[in-house]
């Protein structure tokens, strides 16, 4: 069965583009769309989706009316995934949306979005329970926690920063093999090496490996 989505932003122009390109995918189902806080809020009472995409940002007050319908749905909607899209690459805000849990959780920049591949990956990891962070937030937040030079992750190889990045973003071993041409047991040792000298537990479910990784990098920078 097709993923039921709920669609949330105030721009036309953003929230059409986006429209046509998920009515494209037969992965997911489209069923409101909507611009602001109240009208996201009450599409989910009246549709029960599986998923919200929302913006980071819309009426009434555009400040983080996405992250807030994230928080609000973790208490009335628990099994509704949210996808936050930003233009923010600010660790702060993906933490903000990750703080009650990362499970069904994802933020994306909006630069992401003309990669619909990408879009419903996210979509469909949320759905199933997982999360997903943008590669370039994870960036972020390893470079902050990084600094110091007794901080653990200045221990990591190159190739252990790289499976940490695509580890934080979601991906499976597998996933992550096909990205950085590795074997899924190459892929394996080295998650088992990060999580080593990082003094973080073994977690084989990739939603508490992205849990673990999130919550020692947002420790790291706080």
């Amino acid at each position: 069965m097709a993923i039921r989505l709920v669609l949330a932003d105030d721009h036309y122009l953003v929230r059409e583009g986006v429209r046509r390109l998920l009515e494209t995918r037969t992965e997911v189902e489209l069923v409101a769309v909507c611009d602001d806080l109240a009208s996201l809020l009450l599409a989910v009472e009246e549709e029960r989706p599986d998923v919200v995409v929302t913006d980071i940002r819309m009426p009434p007050d555009g400040l983080d009316e996405g992250i807030q319908a994230a928080e609000r749905l973790r208490e009335t909607h628990p099994d509704v995934g949210v996808v936050v899209l930003s233009q923010y690459a600010e660790p702060r805000y993906a933490l903000a949306l990750l703080e009650g849990g990362t499970a069904r959780r994802a933020y994306l920049l909006k630069e992401r979005v003309e990669d619909v591949d990408q879009l419903v990956a996210a979509i469909c990891a949320v759905a199933d329970g997982g999360s997903v962070i943008d590669s370039k937030v994870v960036d972020a937040l390893v470079a902050e926690s990084a600094r110091g030079d007794a901080s653990p992750l200045a221990q990591l190889t190159p190739r252990e920063h790289d499976v940490l990045r695509e580890m934080a973003e979601g991906k499976n071993n597998a996933g992550i093999a096909s990205s950085l041409f590795l074997t899924e047991r190459s892929v394996e040792k080295v998650i088992h090496s990060i999580f080593l000298k990082l003094g973080l537990a073994w977690e084989p479910a990739v939603h508490k490996r992205v849990k673990a990784v999130i919550l020692y990098l947002a420790d790291a920078v706080s």
